[in-house]
C-alpha cells in the first residue's frame, strides 16, 4: 500500500507552535514573547502580527521604525499596511540575523506569494539605508532558491505523469506526495547550496528511482514497468505475521541501473553523472533513513516530521506547498500563460513566438553539448599537445601534471565545502571536464601560434605557471557556468548573509580557489573564446561579463598586479598614457594573443617589437638591448596587456556612461562629452581612485560634478535612481564605497571627501572660459567577440546586414523571431512591396529600426533618499532652495522606474536573440 496521506492542515497549524522550539540558536531569540507594555506606541494590529510570528522585542522595534520611515513614501498603502509590515519584519530580522519565523509563515500571515513579497521588499528600498546589502543578498538567494524549487517541481509533476498510472483510489497521488517530500528532505540534507539546479535535479531522479522500484506494477506506466522488470521482480508488501520471514529475503541492489538509465534518457540527463550522485550523496541520505535496503515505502509521517524539522530550522519556504498548489508559491497567472504559449506557424508578415526553454531543459542541453564537444578529448595531453611539450627547451609536462593534481584537490575540496559535504567527488568530475577543455583549448592556441609565428618551440609560454593557471581557471569557469553553478546574481559581490559557511561559487570564486589575480585571468579570455568555437553564445556572454567585472572592479583590488604595471609605466618613462585618446576612434582590433599578453611586459632592456610588427616568438627568452642615444633617459616599451586592458576599459566606461546619460540628460546632450572627458581623465591620471573601488562610482561622481559646475540641477538621489535600473548593477556599488582604509560609506560621502577633494581643480576648469580639450569618443563595437553566425553589416551601409545560413533548413522566419526585413539570396522573396520597404528603410534618415538607449523621458527621483544631513540634500552640503525647474519637470514626468524596467527587459530579450 502507498503511504498514508499527510495531514497538511495539521502540519500548517503546527508551524507557528514549532517555530520557537526549532530555533537554531537560542541566543538569537532571548525572548520570544512580546511585552505588550513596551509596544503601546505601536499599532495594535502590528503588535498582533509580531506576536503571531514570535518576533523579539528588538525586531519589533526595528521593524516599526522601518515602517515609519517608508510609510510616507509608499503610494496607496492604506489597504495593504499589513503586507508592508510583514516586509519590514523580514528586513529587520534578516539584517539583525535574528530568525524568529519562516518565510512561509510570514507569507501566510500577510497573504502574499513569494513573487509579490520579493517585489514588495525591493520597493522598500526607497533610500540608501532602508535595505542593507546583507538583506539584498539574502533576498537574492531566496529568490534564486524559489525559482530552482519551482522549476524542479514543474519537471517533477510532468515526469510523474509519464511514470505513474492513474488508479481509482488516488494511490499515485499519495506516492507522488511522499516522493516529493523525500526529495525535499534529501536536497536539504545533501546540499548546502540548495539553489544548485543540476545536482538537485539529479537527486530528484535518484528519489524517483527509489520509489519506482518499490511500486506495485499496476501503479506504473508500461515504459517504467518494463524497465524495472528487466532487473528484478516488483517487490511485494509483507504482512506483519510474515515479517520475520522477510528478513531472509536477499537484499535488493542499491540502485537499479536500467531504471536509472530509463529515467535519465526520458529527462535528457547524463546517466553516469546521476549514478555518481546516487552513490555519493543519495545513498548516504538513504542510510540515514535506514531505507537503503528496504523494499517498503518510507512512512509518510516520518518523512513529514523530519522535513518539518529541517524546514523550521532553515526558516525558508515550505517546499511541500508546491505539491499542495498553495497560493504562496504559485506563479502569477500571466507568467504561467506566457510559458505555456506555443510558437505560431511561419505565416507571412507575422512574428514568430519562440517559447522560452524551461530552466532544466536548458541546463541539460548545455551540459550535453559540453560533454559532447569534449568526447574526443582525454584526461591526458593528446599526441599533438605532448609533441609541443617535448619540443620545448624545458619540457613542461611534469610541471603541468603536478599543478593539475594540486589544483584538482583544492577545487574539489572547496566545491564540497560550498555545495555539500558529499559533493567532493562531484567536484572532481567538474574538474576533470575542465581539464579536458583546458587541454583542448591549449592545443588549439598552440596550433594557431605555430601558424602565426612559424615556430614550434613554445618553451617560455608553456613554462609560465600563470598562463596555465589562467587557462585552467577559464576552462573550469566554463564548466561551472554550463552547470549553472556560476552566475552574476550578486554582481560579483559575494556575501554570506551572516553565514560563515561558503555557499556561493559564482565568479570570481574560481580565482580565489586557484589563487589567481583577476588581471592575469583577463589576459586569457579573448584567446580562449577564439580558440574554442563550439562555445555557446550564452557561455561567450558569460565570459564577456566576467571580463567586464574584472575591468569594473575586481582587477582594482589592492593586491592586483595592475597597480604594479601602472607604476612601472609611469615611473619607467614608458609613456604618460597607458592608452592614447587618439586611438579611441579606431575599432577595437589587435593582433595580441594570450602568448603576447602573458609574456608582456618585458623587463627593462629587452628589445620588444612595436605593436604593428609581428609578435616576438614565444620561444625567444631574450634579445639584444635596445640602443639608447647618449644622455637620454631609457624609454621603456608599453605593456601589451596593460594597453589592451585600458582600450577595453575605456570602451566599457563610455558605454555605461552613455546609458546613464540617456536616462538622465537627454535634454542636455552637450554634457555627455564633457562628463566623459572628466571620467577618462580620472582613469588615466588618477587611477589610484579606482583602488578597491568600482568603475561606476567614478562615473556617477563625474556626472554629478559636471552637472554641478554647468548649473544643471541633477541630484545624486536622481542619479542613483537611474543607475539602479542599468544592466549589471548592484546596490553595493553606491551603498558601500571605500572612503579611507577599512571605512566604507555611501557614494555621496565618497564624492565629498575623496573625489571632489582630489579633482576639485580639474572640475572647476570646466566652468572657465577655456575648459580642457574634450577627449575623443571611443568607437563602441556591439561585442568584441564575434559569433560565427552573427549578422555582419554591409560596408558603406547603415541598415543592411548579411547573415550566413547555419543550416539549409533554417528559413528566414526561423532565423529571427522579430518582424525584421530579411533577404535570403536564392529563395523566393514574395511581394514586390517588400523591396520598397527595404529601400525606404535604408535610404531614410529615420532610425526607428535601430535600437536606441533613449527611454523617452527622465526617471523620477527616489521619493526618500537620505543622502542629506540635517536637511541638506546636495553633495556639497548646500541646502536645497526649493524645487528647481528640473525637479519640477521630474515630478511631472509620467515615465517612472517601471518604464525603465520594461525597456531594460526588452533590450535584454533582444540581446538574447
Amino acid at each position: 500500500m502507498p503511504p498514508k496521506k499527510r495531514n497538511s492542515g495539521t502540519t500548517q497549524s503546527k508551524e507557528l507552535k514549532s517555530a520557537e522550539s526549532a530555533s537554531p540558536d537560542k541566543k538569537e531569540s532571548p525572548k520570544l514573547t512580546l511585552s505588550a507594555k513596551k509596544h503601546r506606541d505601536k499599532d495594535a494590529e502590528f503588535v498582533t502580527l509580531c506576536k503571531s510570528l514570535h518576533v523579539t522585542d528588538l525586531v519589533c522595534d526595528r521593524a516599526w521604525t522601518l515602517w515609519k520611515t517608508v510609510q510616507d513614501s509608499m503610494n496607496e498603502i492604506a489597504d495593504r499596511e499589513k503586507r508592508v509590515w510583514g516586509a519590514c519584519l523580514f528586513v529587520s530580522g534578516a539584517d539583525m540575523d535574528v530568525t524568529c519565523f519562516t518565510l512561509t509563515q510570514v507569507l501566510k500571515a500577510v497573504s502574499l506569494n513569494v513573487t509579490q513579497f520579493v517585489d514588495l521588499v525591493r520597493k522598500l528600498d526607497v533610500n540608501m539605508d532602508t535595505i542593507s546589502t546583507k538583506v539584498n543578498s539574502a533576498l537574492t538567494r531566496l529568490e534564486k532558491k524559489y525559482n530552482v524549487t519551482l522549476a524542479l517541481y514543474q519537471r517533477f509533476e510532468k515526469t510523474c505523469k509519464k511514470i505513474f498510472a492513474l488508479v481509482s483510489d488516488d494511490q499515485e497521488r499519495e506516492t507522488m506526495r511522499s516522493c516529493w517530500t523525500m526529495f525535499l528532505l534529501a536536497k536539504g540534507r545533501a546540499l548546502q547550496m540548495e539553489d544548485d539546479l543540476v545536482i538537485s535535479f539529479q537527486l530528484l531522479l535518484c528519489t524517483l528511482e527509489s520509489f519506482i522500484k518499490r511500486c506495485p506494477p499496476d501503479l506504473l506506466q508500461p515504459l517504467y514497468k518494463s524497465a524495472i522488470g528487466k532487473v528484478q521482480s516488483p517487490p511485494t508488501r509483507t504482512s506483519r505475521r510474515n515479517q520475520s520471514k522477510a528478513k531472509f529475503r536477499p537484499p535488493e541492489p542499491e540502485v537499479d541501473l536500467q531504471l536509472l538509465k530509463t529515467l535519465c534518457e526520458e529527462n535528457e540527463c547524463n546517466a553516469e553523472e546521476v549514478k555518481n550522485v546516487y552513490q555519493t550523496s543519495f545513498s548516504t541520505f538513504l542510510d540515514s533513513l535506514d531505507f537503503s535496503r528496504s523494499s517498503d515505502f518510507p512512512q509518510a509521517n516520518d518523512l513529514n516530521q523530519q522535513y518539518e524539522e529541517h524546514y523550521l530550522k532553515s526558516r525558508d519556504i515550505d517546499g511541500r506547498l508546491f505539491f499542495d498548489g498553495d497560493e504562496t508559491v504559485l506563479l502569477p497567472k500571466v507568467e504561467i500563460s506566457q510559458v505555456e504559449r506555443t510558437p505560431k506557424k511561419n505565416l507571412p508578415d507575422e512574428e514568430v513566438l519562440i517559447p522560452p526553454q524551461t530552466p532544466i531543459r536548458a541546463a541539460m542541453t548545455s551540459i550535453q553539448q559540453l560533454r559532447g564537444d569534449l568526447t574526443s578529448s582525454g584526461d591526458q595531453p593528446s599526441t599533438n599537445l605532448a609533441t609541443y611539450f617535448k619540443n620545448c627547451t624545458v619540457d613542461p609536462t611534469q610541471a603541468v601534471l603536478k599543478r593539475l593534481e594540486t589544483l584538482g584537490q583544492a577545487f574539489s575540496q572547496r566545491f564540497g565545502q560550498a555545495v555539500g559535504p558529499r559533493c567532493v567527488v562531484l567536484g572532481w568530475q567538474r574538474f576533470k571536464l575542465g581539464v579536458r577543455l583546458y587541454y583542448k583549448v591549449m592545443e588549439a592556441m598552440l596550433k594557431s601560434e605555430e601558424k602565426r609565428l612559424s615556430v614550434q618551440n613554445f618553451s617560455k609560454l608553456l613554462n609560465d605557471s600563470t598562463f596555465h593557471t589562467s587557462l585552467l581557471a577559464c576552462a573550469l569557469e566554463v564548466v561551472m557556468a554550463t552547470y549553472g553553478e556560476s552566475s552574476f546574481k550578486t554582481g560579483g559581490y559575494n556575501h554570506g548573509c551572516g553565514d560563515p559557511v561558503e555557499t556561493d561559487v559564482c565568479f570570481p570564486w574560481i580565482l580565489d580557489v586557484v589563487n589567481l589575480a583577476a588581471f592575469d585571468f583577463y589576459k586569457v579570455i579573448e584567446s580562449f573564446i577564439k580558440a574554442e568555437p563550439t562555445l555557446s553564445k550564452d557561455i561567450v556572454k558569460h565570459l564577456e561579463t566576467c571580463e567586464n567585472l574584472i575591468m569594473e572592479r575586481i582587477a582594482w583590488r589592492t593586491d592586483s598586479p595592475l597597480f604594479e604595471l601602472l607604476t612601472q609605466e609611469h615611473e619607467g618613462g614608458a609613456a604618460e598614457q597607458v592608452e592614447t585618446p587618439a586611438s579611441f576612434s579606431q575599432p577595437l582590433q589587435h593582433n595580441h594573443t594570450a602568448a603576447d599578453l602573458y609574456l608582456s611586459p618585458m623587463r627593462p632592456g629587452l628589445r620588444v617589437l612595436p605593436p604593428e610588427s609581428p609578435a616576438t616568438p614565444s620561444s625567444q627568452a631574450a634579445s639584444q638591448p635596445t640602443a639608447q642615444p647618449a644622455g637620454q633617459t631609457p624609454h621603456h616599451p608599453k605593456s601589451n596587456s596593460l594597453s589592451l586592458f585600458y582600450k577595453k576599459l575605456y570602451r566599457l566606461a563610455y558605454t555605461r556612461l552613455k546609458i546613464l546619460c540617456s536616462y538622465l540628460l537627454s535634454s542636455h546632450p552637450e554634457l555627455e562629452p564633457i562628463i566623459w572627458t572628466l571620467f577618462q581623465h580620472t582613469l588615466q591620471h588618477e587611477h589610484e581612485l579606482m583602488r578597491d573601488r568600482h568603475l561606476d562610482q567614478l562615473m556617477m561622481s563625474a556626472m554629478y560634478a559636471i552637472c554641478k559646475v554647468k548649473s544643471v540641477d541633477l541630484r545624486f538621489k536622481t542619479i542613483v535612481t537611474a543607475y539602479k535600473n542599468m544592466p549589471n548593477t548592484n546596490q553595493e556599488t553606491f551603498k558601500h564605497v571605500l572612503i579611507t582604509e577599512g571605512h566604507y560609506d555611501s557614494i555621496i560621502v565618497f564624492y565629498n571627501q575623496v573625489f571632489m577633494q582630489k579633482l576639485k581643480t580639474n572640475i572647476l576648469q570646466y566652468a572657465s572660459t577655456r575648459p580642457p580639450t574634450l577627449s575623443p569618443i571611443p568607437q563602441i563595437p556591439c561585442s568584441p567577440y564575434k559569433f560565427p553566425n552573427s549578422p555582419l553589416r554591409v560596408p558603406g551601409s547603415n541598415n543592411v546586414y548579411i547573415s550566413p545560413l547555419k543550416s539549409p533548413r533554417m528559413s528566414p522566419g526561423i532565423m529571427t523571431p522579430r518582424s525584421r526585413m530579411l533577404v535570403s539570396i536564392g529563395e523566393s522573396f514574395g511581394l514586390s512591396n517588400r523591396f520598397q520597404k527595404i529601400n525606404q528603410m535604408v535610404n531614410s534618415s529615420d532610425r526607428s529600426f535601430k535600437r536606441t538607449l533613449d527611454l523617452g523621458s527622465t526617471p523620477k527621483p527616489l521619493k526618500r533618499l537620505r543622502f542629506d544631513v540635517d536637511g541638506q540634500d546636495e553633495a556639497d552640503g548646500s541646502k536645497s532652495g526649493g524645487d528647481s525647474t528640473l525637479i519640477q519637470k521630474l515630478a511631472e514626468m509620467s515615465s517612472t522606474r517601471s518604464r525603465m524596467q520594461e525597456q531594460k527587459m526588452k533590450e535584454d530579450a533582444e540581446r538574447k536573440e
